[in-house]
């Protein structure tokens, strides 16, 4: 019995529709991403699910799954935000911000607050450089130009 709903599947066939029948693999960055969103995170069983929907083996879908920043390889809170603290952002406030960031929630990069509801990661380059201080709330969500005024109603906003 797989991890993934009837719904989560049915999804990630969709997705592989998109391209040829012998390539159903090129669908792992969106399959992941589906299973992720059901479960919040990506535990090992995920990974191996959606490797076997995909029809590739397991290794190759644990391999995306750790290169790329946007899956959560173990628990988070419920709203992930990744900060940009590359050379352009940190030059532009993006340190500032982070900084900012942990004290209001009380913790470290890769850590969650005590209330559950925020875990802030580092990130790198989002391709907003002339918008820094930039940010990434549950990886699809991009925040600009981001004030501490900005950041606190941000934090406020995510605990509601």
């Amino acid at each position: 019995m797989s991890v993934l709903t009837p719904e989560s599947l049915a999804r990630i066939e969709r997705e592989t529709a998109k391209y040829p029948a012998d390539q159903r693999q090129s669908a792992v960055m969106s399959a992941l991403a589906i299973a992720q969103d059901q479960l919040g995170w990506l535990p090992d069983e995920a990974i191996e699910a959606v490797a076997s929907a995909l029809g590739m083996p397991p290794v190759a879908a644990y391999e995306v799954a750790t290169f790329y920043n946007m899956y959560n390889l173990k628990p988070v809170g419920r709203h992930k935000v990744t900060v940009c603290t590359n050379l352009p952002c940190a030059l532009s406030g993006g340190v500032e911000a982070a900084e900012h960031l942990k004290r209001r929630l009380g913790v470290g990069f890769g850590e969650t607050s005590a209330d559950g509801c925020v875990t802030l990661r580092e990130g790198e380059c989002m391709g907003a450089c002339g918008d820094a201080p930039v940010l990434l709330v549950d990886n699809k969500r991009m925040c600009s130009r981001m004030s501490d005024e900005k950041l606190d109603a941000l934090v406020e906003e995510l605990r509601k």
